[in-house]
């Protein structure tokens, strides 16, 4: 009877142990952000301007005065138009504005506010 039971089963799929992983949402890439700056020894601020729509949700800010605006996006989303205004102003001011919509892309933004 054991050989029955192990033959009905035998070719069974079998559940792959890691699911597949589910998109982070804005708030959780967000968090993610926070917290690296925080180990770099900075922080990360969120930017909220009353009156001055379209801001970058966080202001960045390194070690040594380096700084930079972020806005976050769920993974495949994209900014506004006034956010895309508002980030085109900001750089015409000569301030880095970045959007990240991935927590894989948080380590190259940090690095690049590090070293710029």
């Amino acid at each position: 009877m054991t050989d029955s039971i192990h033959k009905k089963h035998a070719f069974a799929p079998i559940r792959a142990r890691e699911e597949k992983e589910q998109p982070l949402s804005e708030k959780q890439i967000e968090q993610k952000l926070v917290e690296a700056v925080k180990r770099m020894g900075g922080i990360a601020p969120k930017f909220v301007s009353p009156g001055l729509n379209g801001v970058p949700d966080r202001i960045v800010l390194l070690p040594d005065g380096h700084m930079a605006f972020v806005e976050l996006k769920s993974p495949g989303k994209k900014m506004r138009p006034l956010q895309m205004r508002r980030k085109k102003q900001l750089e015409g001011l000569g301030f880095r504005v970045y959007c990240i919509d991935g927590a894989g892309q948080i380590g190259g933004v940090i690095d690049e506010i590090r070293t710029t």
